[in-house]
């Protein structure tokens, strides 16, 4: 490696590991798990994924995309279940590189995927206000935004509440203006100078607000055991396997698909990338740590970094295990609040709300999934929600690729023509019957069904059965349809 190189892999992995503190921690707590987890998934990420092919620049570390999912893991099967589940779904995503499944992520619609980032972070925004007030969230989505009005008058009312508020108000602050001050400033990550503020002007003001509990990162590991992994029999455990394995492989690949943008090095190999992803949910398994998936906000943050080789996203890696061994203690001051500031932050970024507008004015159907998608998410849960916006997506292609045309040309004396082009589905079957039914009983037609490029069963059945109404009143035969067609 050039020295040049290695010196701009070095200053990047030094702002990939600023970025990736705080985020590491902040989705650990978000989760409902100890915050040593969150890093001990980064570490992973960097060491053991960021040594593999794939994509040389996108960094791997814990998502707030997960959160959700994770948290809802962990409260119905518990924390030490949390290992067998992300060891079974790194497993998955292996088995789905090797079977070279890994392109055909790319065919899941955009509108789905945004509708589960938008409910998700909505959901992340919700939950994390409950943190930010230093209340305990319900556990539903719908309960968390009916409930929050009172949480914030509740909040406003006592003092602990209202201080807790403030660091996190001003978290949000600090980050969403960020990009406004002057570039040697920016030089540090937002993410980073907003708690690390807010770790500051806790003890300066003497402030009553909670901080994060810190155990050891070797005490915080919990590789599952013999009963873990038997839970995996259960239906509901393996549900939220595959829930794992498709929405953390889905966000790696087009995380990965965004990072090709963004720079004009080597493309990412679909199917290494997600054997990568495989190999390292496989690890953070045994470790009982977090699931990851590559991170947008990490992989940018190296790229516009300076970033040349895959040796930047290793180099964070080590940083973050030199800090949780060395500096421990360090993790302690740092306010509650300001992580969920961070995380709301995160989650309100997770939104498309720039892009609705015009979508709803050019592809309304595309909207309507998207938005369907984050109710879905919010009201029931991330997988349901997904599975929704998906069959959505499949019927609206459906109904938008149904068109069929009848042409209906009377001369008005002889026989009727008429003639049917495009794709005959079910789903179109009212238009077409209403038209033919329409035409006069007591007069020939000439049905024409060259043009048709497919004709399904309920259509040839509907097709056939109208065909012999027609002969038994008509004075001339209608043809048969071909079964051809």
């Amino acid at each position: 490696m050039l020295p040049a190189t290695l010196r701009r892999d070095f200053a990047a992995s030094l702002v990939v590991f600023l970025v990736a503190l705080p985020l590491c921690v902040g989705v650990a707590v978000a989760s409902g798990v100890p915050a040593e987890l969150g890093l001990v998934t980064g570490i992973v990420g960097g060491l053991v994924v960021g040594l593999m092919p794939g994509s040389s620049l996108q960094v791997s570390g814990p998502a707030a995309g997960l959160t959700v999912l994770v948290f809802d893991a962990v409260q119905s099967h518990g924390l030490a279940a949390l290992g067998a589940i992300v060891l079974a779904a790194g497993l998955l995503q292996l088995l789905l590189g090797v079977l070279r499944m890994g392109r055909w992520f790319r065919a899941i619609s955009i509108a789905v995927v945004e509708g589960m980032l938008a409910g998700i972070g909505l959901t992340i925004i919700a939950g994390q206000l409950y943190a930010m007030a230093d209340e305990k969230a319900p556990g539903s989505g719908l309960d968390k935004l009916a409930g929050l009005p009172g949480m914030l008058a509740d909040g406003v009312r006592s003092t602990e509440g209202l201080a807790s508020l403030g660091v996190g108000v001003t978290t949000i602050a600090v980050l969403a203006g960020w990009r406004h001050l002057p570039e040697r400033v920016r030089a540090v990550p937002a993410p980073l100078a907003a708690v690390a503020l807010a770790t500051v002007a806790v003890p300066a003001f003497d402030l009553p607000v909670a901080k994060l509990d810190v155990r050891g990162l070797l005490g915080s590991i919990q590789p599952p055991g013999t009963d873990q992994l038997a839970q995996l029999a259960e239906i509901g455990v393996l549900g939220t396997v595959v829930a794992f394995a498709l929405i953390s492989s889905a966000e790696s690949l087009f995380s990965a698909a965004a990072v090709d943008r963004m720079h004009d090095g080597p493309r990412t190999d679909y199917d290494k990338e997600l054997v990568a992803q495989g190999v390292g949910n496989s690890v953070c398994g045994v470790l009982g740590a977090l699931p990851m998936t590559a991170v947008i906000v990490r992989s940018a943050a190296n790229v516009q970094a300076g970033a040349r080789t895959k040796a930047s996203r290793v180099l964070h890696g080590i940083w973050l295990l030199l800090f949780a061994a060395l500096f421990p203690a360090a993790l302690e001051m740092i306010p509650l609040a300001a992580l969920a500031g961070v995380l709301v932050h995160a989650g309100w970024k997770l939104m498309p709300l720039s892009q609705l507008p015009p979508l709803w004015r050019e592809h309304r159907g595309e909207a309507l999934v998207l938005c369907v998608t984050a109710a879905a998410v919010v009201l029931l849960n991330l997988f349901e929600g997904v599975l929704l916006g998906l069959l959505l997506a499949v019927l609206k292609t459906a109904w938008e690729t149904s068109h069929i045309h009848v042409d209906v040309e009377d001369s008005g004396s002889g026989p009727i023509r008429v003639a049917l082009s495009g794709n005959a589905t079910f789903l179109r079957l009212p238009k077409m019957l209403d038209t033919l039914e329409a035409l006069p009983k007591d007069r020939p037609i000439e049905l024409n069904v060259a043009g048709l490029r497919h004709l399904d069963h309920a259509c040839r059945t509907a097709l056939t059965t109208w065909a012999d109404d027609h002969n038994e009143a008509g004075p001339v035969p209608v043809p048969r349809i071909p079964a051809s067609v």
